[in-house]
């Protein structure tokens, strides 16, 4: 596998949990994960979507290019409505295309989906990505899908199944980050024996680092619903090492002081090793998607 293709499956990845764990939400235990794929050179991301389906695409405004599209089948769409409804799917009547009522659930639940993408992209990139509001329509036909496909870069698919309904979501990724975070995989992982720096150039590149206390999972409704004052119990105990961030890799824990001049500063205690990169305990961007506080 190319390091190219290792980052765009990296975000793929990300993205991919994101999406998902909104869809847990809205139907606990309906969701089965699948597998996150590079799309071909020259060939379309929609080419083998089935139709009649409901699209939702959203483009990135700011920070970085790109977008994600998210695909799902008319039978799939209106039984996540019905979910969001509070029906039962299996009660739907044989429709061709959603109601004016299903059509509004399934826009909040894709607008909210396509939200934890954005959010997911903008963690792996560590920059601010904001997202227009989601163009969600039906489609009747692969050529109605694809008229408005306007991309040069590269893109992943992962299709995964709602209440046994199939879903797809693409990632949209411009040429620029490909190299930019090849280029940051080649040099961050890689083992050095003393005699081998890291060249000039990298050595002169700003990267945000930051420390992580702990974290905490649960559901959405409850985290939108916390009033001033609420507590929220993260999953490590208050004299456990802490973990440091760098553009997304956690390179090292330690342990969180005050300085003299009252801020906050880490010592370092150790350091993520190339093994526990391999072991799954070095870069974070295929996580389950906690909620961080």
């Amino acid at each position: 596998m190319s390091a190219a293709d290792n980052a765009l499956l990296r975000l793929g990845g990300s993205t991919a949990d994101a999406v998902q764990d909104v869809l847990e939400i809205f139907a606990p235990g309906q969701v089965a994960p699948g597998v996150v794929k590079v799309v071909p050179p020259g060939t379309h991301p929609l080419a083998d979507i089935q139709v009649p389906a409901v699209l939702a695409d959203v483009s990135f405004v700011d920070g970085v290019s790109g977008g994600n599209v998210l695909v799902m089948s008319v039978a799939g769409a209106r039984r996540l409505a019905a979910v969001m409804m509070g029906m039962a799917p299996e009660d739907l009547e044989p429709a061709d295309a959603p109601s004016e009522l299903e059509f509004s659930a399934i826009g909040e639940a894709m607008n909210q989906m396509m939200s934890a993408a954005a959010m997911a992209t903008s963690a792996v990139l560590d920059e601010e990505v904001e997202i227009a509001p989601p163009d969600v329509r039906l489609v009747r036909t692969i050529e109605e899908a694809t008229e408005h496909w306007e991309h040069s870069g590269q893109a992943t698919i992962v299709t995964f199944t709602v209440g046994g309904a199939p879903c797809t979501l693409i990632q949209l990724v411009p040429n620029a980050f490909i190299v930019r975070m090849t280029r940051a995989f080649d040099e961050i992982t890689a083992e050095y024996d003393g005699e081998v720096p890291l060249s000039d150039s990298l050595r002169g590149v700003a990267v945000r680092v930051w420390a992580e206390l702990g974290r905490a999972r649960m559901p959405l409704g409850q985290l939108v619903g916390m009033p001033a004052g609420s507590l929220v119990e993260l999953d490590r105990e208050s004299d456990a090492p802490i973990d440091l961030y760098a553009d997304g890799m956690r390179i090292a824990t330690g342990r969180l002081l005050v300085t003299a001049e009252g801020g906050y500063a880490v010592r370092i205690e150790s350091l993520v090793t190339a093994a526990d990169a391999a072991d799954g305990a070095g870069p974070s961007f295929n996580t389950n998607h906690p909620v961080e506080v």
